[in-house]
């Protein structure tokens, strides 16, 4: 066995198991309804199925060779992935625009925007993965295979320049959301007569902090991978990609940590259920932004 690959495997079960929880409070607590459960649940739903993936990847390399099934595993992990970074993205436009349109946030235009993003962006996923089952692969051709077979070196790279993409509009959101929560903060100081100065500071702390954790654990984790993928090619030694990969996918298993467990109405259904005292008439605010 390639101690890289029961690595990936390993890593694939834990990813599922954290990420099965959060899918199952979040389906089963009939007031995780909201858009910004449905966007935390899409985020763990793709990690959840980028964990199988991994699983199945493992299971079928090792008991059952064959190129179908390796197309097919590879697509449910490129779909799972894409899907997994484009939520992050979904979710940063809805905090973004939870702050920017605080007043027109709960109406019923924010339910229909997070349906269109949540269609666009399972929709793109799917097409990313359903190439290399549709024949954009490299079967046939070893020399156009990437770093990552039987992906083409084109495909990996229109994924690499995607990733790079959505690491720049996150960037530039969460800076746009620290400077709305620095104002707001700084403007309730003056009314109520605080020290505005020590106030607006330690706002700007937490606020730089929170968004060095979340770009920072996201940049950590894919930038190694997407920029390996831009610069590396089939000729290159697989250990590149195993050490590259294997980081990428604790994108997944921290994210549940970051945007699920961290919420406050999250937690109530975990400590109920510990508790053995779960009731799906739990009081939550169910339509508050999270805590992300």
């Amino acid at each position: 066995l390639n101690p890289w690959d029961v690595a990936l495997c390993i890593s694939g079960t834990i990813i599922s198991c954290e990420n099965a929880i959060v899918v199952v409070v979040i389906f089963y607590t009939p007031a995780f309804r909201a858009p910004t459960f449905l966007l935390i649940g899409s985020l763990a739903t793709a990690d959840l199925l980028a964990g199988l993936g991994l699983i199945l990847h493992f299971a079928f390399v090792y008991f059952i060779p064959s190129e179908a099934v390796s197309l097919l595993t590879v697509g449910l992990l490129v779909t799972s992935f894409t899907a997994s970074v484009s939520s992050l993205l979904t979710i940063t436009i809805d905090r973004y625009l939870s702050l920017y349109n605080a007043l027109t946030y709960y109406s019923e235009r924010t339910v229909t925007r997070t349906y269109i993003m949540l269609i666009l962006t399972w929709g793109a996923s799917v097409c990313y993965g359903l190439l290399p089952v549709m024949g954009w692969n490299c079967l046939k051709e070893p020399s156009s295979c990437s770093v990552v077979k039987p992906l083409t070196k084109n495909h990996l790279v229109i994924l690499s320049v995607s990733f790079f993409m959505v690491f720049a509009v996150m960037l530039q959101l969460y800076v746009q959301i620290c400077r709305i929560v620095c104002r707001h903060a700084h403007q309730i100081a003056v009314q109520r007569h605080f020290l505005a100065s020590s106030h607006y500071v330690t706002t700007t702390r937490k606020g730089i902090a929170t968004l060095a954790v979340i770009l920072g654990t996201f940049a950590s984790c894919w930038l190694p991978f997407a920029v390996y993928c831009l610069l590396g090619d089939y000729t290159y030694p697989a250990l590149y990609t195993y050490a590259t990969l294997l980081p990428a996918t604790y994108n997944s298993m921290i994210n549940p940590v970051i945007y699920a467990f961290r919420n406050q109405e999250i937690q109530k259904v975990l400590w109920a259920v510990c508790c053995g005292c779960f009731s799906s008439t739990l009081p939550f605010r169910s339509r508050s932004p999270s805590d992300v």
